[in-house]
């Protein structure tokens, strides 16, 4: 064996041996202390409030609860900045946050598991709320301790062992929550999910002893305490705070109920009613939406900004809370701080507008139980290598080679979509397609997450990581709700004739079951809503070059070392 093959051996397995390190394997386990309670309330409850006879308009305000992972970046610098009393010195900052949230998250389920839906709806909604909470805010933690106990170069290998694990408990908190509700009932099963997350307090307990956490200093030096002016002025500003964070999350969650139910709250039942009618109108509820997000964060920055000419202790530490970590990664990246950012909301837009899927496999004339196999099993198996992939890839090739193959990697997988529209209900071709994109989603989704950890400084990580995944899928959030539209907008163009006519050609051939409901459902003819899908699905891949470019651009203003 010549010296550069024994050299290149060498590289490969040292890659893989990252997966093997005590770290990554408590990542698994934190990973699954991650996903189960995720699963739990945005899933698998539902179910059990429909056995319980709820509506799913009642329902589906349920899924309001997932704000708080959209929103975790506004209190996360409480968990940078704050110590546990007496845990913090035995196990360190972040495991002694972790262990706290889980021992929360196991009191959370537990208490739903003693609750009955049909008799205390309010109870239990304020249960899962809680929860949810408590689960993002563990996140912020998980994510803050990954990232602070692996290099830059390993972060690929601790991402993918991460998703490993969420993804089995997303498998168990499917599966097993329903098993043990048809042979005891769904409050025992909801009390095993809460046993379950001790496999998260072995994993912390297990995890290395983490590095002396450093708490960044806020300076109020010169500026008097004024208890009795203080006082009403953190009452003032928590409640813009609270504002803001309202408009932001109904913006994010494209649901106006909770500002609705607060203006009913204050007498203004009109204004709800006409801000949750505004929420719901096509096409234009998107740019109310926008608008909201964007009304959201002046409010919250309003919130913390100091008094201009007027220092107070309110305005300087809550501004250095949220204001510095901001200006700490616009300092180290002064020049392509705004690439960076532009990279991150991009990097996957074009996976997240393809939030139509299963209607297309429907439509395309595939049976329910062929999506089920195709999606829930084969796809989960080929997600599981994708994710592994992206993380060897990043310790193999180093962090921006490995970016630029993840910015490749969505935009080409959605092509082999519109190849599968072309090919009709045929079962390899579905399985083919799926296959692609999960593996290609696995890792373009380990590679940012490699390399948004990759952005953080010791003691603004949970802040500025929370605020990076935050930001990630918004533009996705705010364009996938146009995916309907567009794919029916090309169908009924290319009925109509004019260049997208000449596409109809390509679905001439296909079977009868294939676009069957296309009359019925969208007024089309069933090649034009072939042609419909294909021309989403290239729209879709076109989204992805932009993230291409900066990926090209950021990479080359990246100093090899920062790598």
């Amino acid at each position: 064996m010549s010296a550069e093959a024994s050299e290149t051996k060498r590289g490969a397995l040292a890659a893989l041996a990252v997966f093997i390190e005590r770290r990554a394997l408590v990542m698994l386990a934190l990973g699954f202390a991650s996903g189960l309670p995720n699963l739990l309330i945005f899933d698998t409850l539902s179910l059990w409030l429909r056995e319980a006879g709820l509506s799913l308009k009642v329902i589906s305000i349920f899924a309001l609860a997932t704000l708080s992972y959209s929103l975790k970046f506004l209190w996360a610098p409480l968990i940078d900045r704050t110590r546990v009393p007496g845990l913090t010195h035995l196990l360190g900052h972040r495991r002694s946050w972790m262990i706290v949230l889980q021992v929360l998250l196991m009191i959370g389920l537990w208490l739903i598991s003693g609750t009955d839906p049909a008799r205390d709806l309010a109870v239990m909604a304020a249960f899962a709320a809680f929860v949810a909470f408590v689960s993002a805010t563990q996140d912020i933690v998980i994510d803050a301790w990954r990232i602070e106990a692996a290099d830059i170069e390993k972060q690929g290998a601790m991402a993918a062992a991460y998703q490993w694990g969420f993804r089995v408990a997303m498998v168990v908190a499917g599966a097993a929550p329903l098993l043990l509700a048809e042979a005891y009932s769904w409050n025992f099963s909801y009390a095993v999910m809460a046993a379950l997350m001790l496999l998260g307090v072995a994993g912390v307990l297990f995890a290395p002893r983490e590095r002396e956490h450093a708490i960044r200093p806020i300076h109020a030096d010169g500026v008097p305490k004024r208890p009795a002016l203080e006082l009403p002025e953190w009452a003032g500003r928590l409640a813009i705070f609270a504002l803001g964070a309202l408009l932001l999350g109904c913006g994010l969650a494209a649901d106006a109920s909770l500002l609705a139910a607060g203006l009913r709250g204050v007498g203004l039942a009109d204004a709800g009613t006409a801000i949750t009618e505004a929420w719901a109108l096509k096409p234009e509820g998107i740019y109310v939406q926008l608008l909201a997000v964007v009304a959201g964060l002046g409010v919250i920055v309003l919130a913390v900004c100091p008094i201009p000419g007027f220092r107070t202790r309110p305005g300087v530490y809550l501004f250095a809370a949220l204001g510095d970590p901001l200006r700490d990664f616009f300092v180290r990246y002064r020049g392509t701080a705004a690439l960076i950012l532009a990279l991150i909301c991009l990097y996957r837009l074009s996976d997240f507008v393809l939030n139509i899927m299963n209607p297309f496999y429907a439509d395309l004339g595939f049976s329910k139980i062929e999506i089920a196999e195709a999606r829930k099993v084969f796809g989960v198996v080929m997600t599981v290598i994708g994710v592994g992939l992206g993380g060897y890839a990043v310790a193999r090739l180093g962090l921006m080679r490995a970016l630029v193959i993840g910015a490749f990697a969505g935009p080409l997988s959605n092509l082999a979509f519109g190849w599968l529209a072309v090919q009709g209900p045929e079962l390899w071709a579905l399985f083919v397609a799926i296959g692609i994109d999960n593996v290609a989603g696995g890792i373009s989704g380990t590679c940012l997450i490699a390399y948004m950890s990759s952005l953080t400084s010791a003691g603004f990580t949970a802040t500025q990581y929370a605020l990076f995944s935050s930001l990630y899928a918004l533009p996705g959030k705010l364009i996938a709700s146009q995916s309907g539209r567009l794919v029916e907008g090309s169908a009924a163009a290319a009925d109509q004739g004019g260049p997208m006519a000449v596409l109809k050609t390509l679905f001439s051939g296909l079977p009868p079951q294939a676009y069957a409901g296309a009359l019925e459902k969208s007024q089309v003819t069933p090649a034009a809503l072939g042609a419909g899908y294909l021309v989403f699905f290239l729209y879709s891949a076109v989204l992805g070059v932009a993230a291409v470019f900066l990926a090209f651009l950021v990479a080359a203003r990246t100093p090899p070392k920062s790598e």
